[in-house]
């Protein structure tokens, strides 16, 4: 497909691959132009002696009708998309409208040997396409369950932030198009330019988890009373055993019964439960206060600072002390 009332020619080919980019209705527009530049950048920095370019078009269905080319690096030239990218979206997954056109436009480009790619919310936009089925993908870590729940033929690995499963690439967290940005460098010119290409933006090289920067957010309108007691009164004091006998008997439930409930009510085992909160409640001083490792672990409910030690990495994806200095507003060492 080509820009409507364009001349399409061949011309003396000066970039590794085109990468397409889908403009859909409430997209995030700064993911567009951002990723723009940044293959643009890219493509400055290649260590060849004979620099080739990456190719980057704009994509979007005009009036709702058929997706045509809207922006070009190389204009007037006949398209083969090897990557197409749908970006994050500026609005929550459920405010996000059907889109049709965009579905069939990426079924068309990944049946002619397009990688396909997602950022954050892009993923509902790729799933709606089908093409997501039986696969596992990351999105943003708030969205996760939303996807999961909508689509139960994909398998959603909220703790990725980025995620390569060959011909599909997705993407966790709304700036995560850094990430894939430089991950897709890397494949195009080598480890090398990716990182002169981080440098000069000033960005970190692709990540690897989004869990330091997830949030603990605990359901309580799940309309289970009795496991909602039991989420009270773990909530209420973190230090105490709260071991399975006592919980249970706060629910008046059997102990299988029990863990049943509560896993179907929280999406989490009681153990699960616990270490999140008190991780959550733990990251909270390690953001306000300079207290030492033992203290915290005693706060939270841990008499045992290397047991913690180990249940935050595990949690958080990162170790207490990496912790306090990305995120700590007084960093110090422990």
């Amino acid at each position: 497909m080509t820009k409507k009332g364009s001349k399409v020619t061949e011309a003396k080919k000066d970039w590794v691959c085109e990468i397409g980019l889908l403009i859909y209705p409430d997209c995030q527009l700064s993911a567009i132009y951002g990723l723009t530049d940044l293959f643009r950048i890219a493509g400055e920095w290649t260590d060849s002696d004979n620099p080739r370019k990456v190719r980057v078009t704009h994509w979007r269905a005009e009036d709702r009708k058929e997706l045509i080319c809207v922006w070009d690096t190389h204009p007037n030239q006949t398209h083969h998309l090897d990557y197409v990218i749908t970006p994050p979206s500026i609005v929550m997954p459920d405010k996000m409208q059907p889109m049709p056109q965009e579905a069939a436009w990426l079924n068309a480009q990944h049946k002619q040997g397009s990688r396909v790619c997602s950022i954050c919310a892009g993923a509902f936009v790729l799933a709606e396409s089908g093409l997501l089925q039986g696969r596992r993908v990351t999105t943003h870590w708030a969205f996760a369950k939303h996807l999961a729940q909508r689509y139960k033929d994909i398998e959603v690995a909220d703790r990725n932030l980025v995620l390569d499963d060959g011909d599909v690439i997705s993407a966790g967290g709304i700036l995560a198009w850094t990430d894939l940005g430089l991950t897709l460098v890397e494949r195009l010119f080598g480890r090398s330019t990716m990182l002169s290409t981080a440098r000069f933006l000033v960005i970190q090289p692709p990540r690897a988890t989004q869990l330091p920067f997830t949030e603990f957010i605990p359901e309580f309108d799940h309309g289970d009373e009795a496991i909602l007691r039991v989420q009270h009164h773990i909530h209420a004091d973190l230090t105490a055993s709260l071991n399975l006998n006592d919980l249970s008997n706060v629910a008046h439930l059997g102990k299988r019964t029990f863990m049943r409930r509560f896993s179907k009510a929280t999406s989490l085992n009681p153990t699960e439960y616990i270490q999140q909160a008190r991780v959550a409640k733990a990251r909270g001083i390690l953001e306000l206060t300079n207290r030492p490792l033992d203290q915290i672990a005693w706060e939270v409910g841990y008499k045992d600072p290397s047991a913690f030690g180990k249940i935050f990495q595990r949690v958080s994806g990162v170790s207490v002390s990496e912790y306090r200095q990305q995120f700590g507003a007084t960093p110090t060492l422990l």
